[in-house]
């Protein structure tokens, strides 16, 4: 009987091998569309049966959280999920406090404006509900503006607090345009249309107007600051310089109340144990995309994590 030449061997071989691989290649994709398939439906199950306004019909009488979280702009929407939900928080009879639970840097001072504004008006109707502020990270510049509404502010001892201050940034490109010989030809309708055009040079002018207007807003943010605080505020020379402080230096300055967390707020402050989240959700199809994405990051995870052929 006559063997078969070496070379044949290993080719079978390798061809063998090479369609186990393709196999196991296959069945790894087909998994791999199975488990973000199934991840997409427990999302949208999820969703759907949403346990938390069952939750809140149940609590009995509790403390209300709301979450004041992220940069405050239009896009993100932090200013109008806070109202919203400080809305749904006093309308529940059961409600015996609120906290705004908060953690942003700030942002758009008109929108913390209309939020400071929105918050005192609430107050007024809802003379019986106290409304606190904790701190847990950061609240700062128009979060802030937004907490001095409250009836008392509580933070942790490494709370950042403060930045009662405004900026206005941008670039001056007009001398590396002058490098390289590109020229700036803008056309305007109106002496201070082009005011803050990056490629132009400056002009004293226009820069004076531009910090009288940050100096307007700026003793705005002063002015509601001091009606919030009022006498708890120090006579300090850096109170208002834009400068932030650490929760524990914030309490004797005046910029904060005590210290505190949302759950001894609740307890030893409000006398209400029970703490249920009026923050609203995001909309469907920003919760969905956000919980796709997790699924899709799972199911490759799996896929890449696993130790098949």
């Amino acid at each position: 009987m006559e063997h078969e030449p070496h070379w044949e061997r290993q080719l079978i071989e390798k061809l063998a091998s090479a369609g186990l691989i393709e196999q196991r290649r296959t069945r790894r994709w087909k998994t791999f569309f199975r488990l973000m398939w199934l991840g997409v439906a427990i999302a949208l199950l999820f969703l759907l049966f949403s346990s938390s306004g069952f939750e809140r019909e149940h609590a009995g009488k509790h403390t209300a959280t709301v979450a004041l979280e992220g940069v405050i702009d239009s896009q993100g929407q932090a200013g109008a999920k806070l109202l919203e939900g400080l809305k749904q928080a006093y309308a529940d009879p059961d409600t015996r406090g609120i906290i705004i639970r908060a953690n942003s840097p700030g942002g758009s001072p008109a929108l913390s404006g209309i939020a400071n504004d929105e918050i005192r008006l609430l107050k007024k109707r809802h003379p019986s509900i106290p409304l606190y502020v904790v701190v847990e990270e950061v609240c700062a510049s128009g979060c802030y503006y937004i907490a001095a509404a409250a009836d008392r502010i509580y933070v942790d001892k490494a709370s950042l607090v403060g930045s009662i201050g405004v900026i206005s940034e941008g670039f001056g490109f007009d001398k590396a345009m002058g490098k390289i010989g590109i020229e700036r030809r803008l056309a305007t309708a109106g002496s201070n249309k082009g005011m803050g055009d990056p490629f132009s040079p400056q002009n004293p002018r226009q820069e004076a107007i531009r910090q009288s207007l940050l100096d307007e807003i700026h003793q705005q943010f002063i002015a509601v600051v001091k009606q919030g605080r009022g006498q708890r505020l120090k006579n300090d020379p850096e109170l208002f310089s834009g400068r932030v402080w650490l929760g524990s230096s914030a309490i004797p300055l005046g910029l904060a109340d005590g210290l505190g967390s949302v759950n001894s707020v609740a307890r030893d402050i409000i006398k209400a144990d029970t703490v249920v989240d009026y923050t609203p959700d995001d909309d469907f199809a920003s919760r969905m995309a956000r919980q796709i994405g997790v699924v899709f990051h799972g199911s490759l995870q799996t896929l890449f994590d696993s130790h098949w052929l």
